[in-house]
């Protein structure tokens, strides 16, 4: 059997690869932002797709709560 890979990108930034197996497909996280994803399966490429993009948003939503608020004295 070969295996089928495939790059990940989100927006023009790899940050992983997919590896099919049974069941889906196996997600390997290259960027730390994605590293609770690594390992998981999924089932479609779709779901790695929807998956990263929450992650992203959830990520971003810290950085601009981080920014915003003010440091302790």
């Amino acid at each position: 059997m070969i295996n089928q890979r495939f790059v990940v990108q989100l927006g023009h930034r790899t940050v992983g690869i997919a590896v099919r197996v049974p069941g889906g497909l196996i997600f390997y996280a290259s960027d730390d932002e994605f590293d609770a994803m690594d390992g998981r399966i999924f089932t479609r490429a779709r779901a790695i797709e929807r998956e990263l993009k929450k992650v992203a948003k959830l990520q971003e939503r810290a950085r601009r709560l981080q920014r915003e608020s003010p440091l302790p004295a």
